[in-house]
């Protein structure tokens, strides 16, 4: 579904990301784990068409997407939940969701998948007449998940969702993340918590420096006493 070939990004004098390879394939769980700086969430603003990359290839279900706008790949089914979950504060939980389908346009079927998002991540239904700013971090992380979903993405790029959330929430978070699994949705995670990345997810690459360091099955790379030694403690 995504391949990317030679993908670097620069700001300024500073090369973030350092001609990387990676693919997806449909329905995997894929995930880039590094430590901070390492150039992920750099990937996935690239991959989203965010920031405009200084070299390489990026391809999607086949064409080209490389250097195209965001809204352009929204449309052709390829979503991100940012880093900081970028809610919309003053508006209801509901109106968030809503503002989520928005490319849609007029479209017959948004009511329905309202009740669908509602039925994987029903902390949302009870309070979808509460402004998102007075949800929980937890709760806002949610409804940046949900709020993708509502663009009916095919490929869910999703940047550390468990930032900053209590021990329990990670875990609400990460049901949350195999229920979209499950829903046919593909995933590319940045995760800072290595573990249960790879304990949830079919693939990974590790990335250092702004390269790809190590690709592997999860479980390779949960056993690879390299990676247990840099990213899991133990």
């Amino acid at each position: 579904m995504l391949e990317v070939k030679g993908l670097a990004v620069s700001y300024g004098g500073i090369k973030a990301v350092k001609g990387i390879d990676l693919e997806v394939r449909r329905g995997e769980l894929v995930t880039l784990i590094g430590a901070n700086g390492a150039g992920k969430t750099t990937t996935l603003k690239a991959l989203a068409g965010l920031i405009r990359p200084a070299a390489g290839r990026i391809y999607y279900n086949g064409a080209e997407i490389t250097a195209r706008p965001a809204f352009e790949l929204v449309r052709r089914g390829l979503a991100l939940v940012p880093e900081g979950r970028g809610v919309f504060g003053r508006l209801t939980v509901e109106e968030n969701l809503l503002m989520g389908a928005y490319s849609r346009g007029a479209d017959a079927e948004i009511a329905a998948d309202l009740d669908r998002i509602y039925a994987v991540l029903p902390r949302l239904a009870e309070r979808r007449r509460q402004r998102a700013g007075t949800l929980s971090g937890g709760e806002q992380q949610m409804l940046a998940i949900g709020r993708a979903l509502m663009s009916r993405p095919r490929l869910l790029l999703l940047d550390e969702p468990s930032m900053g959330l209590a021990p329990l929430m990670v875990q609400k978070i990460f049901e949350t993340i195999r229920a979209v699994a499950r829903e046919g949705v593909t995933l590319l995670l940045v995760e800072q918590n290595a573990k249960l990345a790879l304990e949830t997810c079919d693939r990974g690459y590790v990335l250092e420096s702004g390269a790809v360091a190590a690709a592997d099955t999860a479980a390779n790379l949960l056993a690879n006493s390299d990676v247990k030694r840099a990213y899991l403690g133990e």
